[in-house]
């Protein structure tokens, strides 16, 4: 699961590294991954020597993601949108009710999502995250759980179905729910705030899966 994706991103950065032919190298990553990196000490005595983690703004995480703004009613494209779209307040979706917004990142692989869809629902007017999980289905017991806590135990405020034919979670929840959530950021702060969530989520559900091994 993410170990594996975790040491595979190492690897990329050492042959990286070695390609430049550099002796020392200063990566800038997020505070999620350098956490997990650090927790589950990921670098060898060696490389820790070679490797120094910088910890990047979270907003720039998304600098390179494709980004649509669809129709909700028909799903088509509306537009394209740079990295400079997300610097829009989250409320863009309540003055647009009519829109979603489509977010694929190669992040977002790391952690096995396939692309974040964020909406506002018509009738709660609530903000509505709709995405696939990469994540077995032995492991709902979990998941369920992890979910219910991070969105304070509402149990209207997530769907999660397994997806038979593509193997893979369908999962919608409820942004308001998470305590850090509020009007005021704006989109792309929300974006890593799912992605704080998701991440949480994955890393607990290993976690667990490791316990039981």
């Amino acid at each position: 699961m993410l170990k594996n994706q975790m040491k595979q991103f190492i690897i990329t950065i050492i042959e990286k590294q070695q390609a430049l032919k550099q002796t020392k190298t200063e990566i800038a990553i997020y505070k999620e991954e350098i956490d997990y990196i650090e927790k589950h000490d990921l670098l060898s005595d060696e490389l820790k020597g070679t490797l120094t983690f910088v910890e990047s703004n979270p907003i720039t995480r998304f600098e390179e993601a494709y980004i649509e703004r669809g129709h909700k009613e028909t799903e088509e494209v509306i537009a394209n949108e740079t990295f400079s779209f997300l610097d829009h307040s989250v409320k863009y979706l309540k003055e647009h009710m009519e829109e979603f917004i489509y977010l694929e990142s190669k992040w977002l692989e790391l952690i096995g999502v396939d692309a974040i869809s964020l909406e506002v629902d018509d009738v709660f007017s609530t903000y509505d995250v709709m995405l696939g999980l990469k994540l077995q289905k032995k492991h709902e017991k979990v998941i369920r759980e992890y979910l219910s806590e991070e969105l304070n135990g509402k149990a209207e405020s997530f769907d999660l179905m397994f997806n038979q034919n593509d193997g893979m979670w369908d999962l919608n929840f409820t942004l308001d729910y998470i305590s850090e959530f509020n009007q005021d950021i704006t989109l792309g702060e929300a974006y890593c705030l799912i992605y704080q969530v998701l991440f949480k989520l994955v890393e607990t559900v290993e976690e667990v899966n490791d316990k039981q091994m």
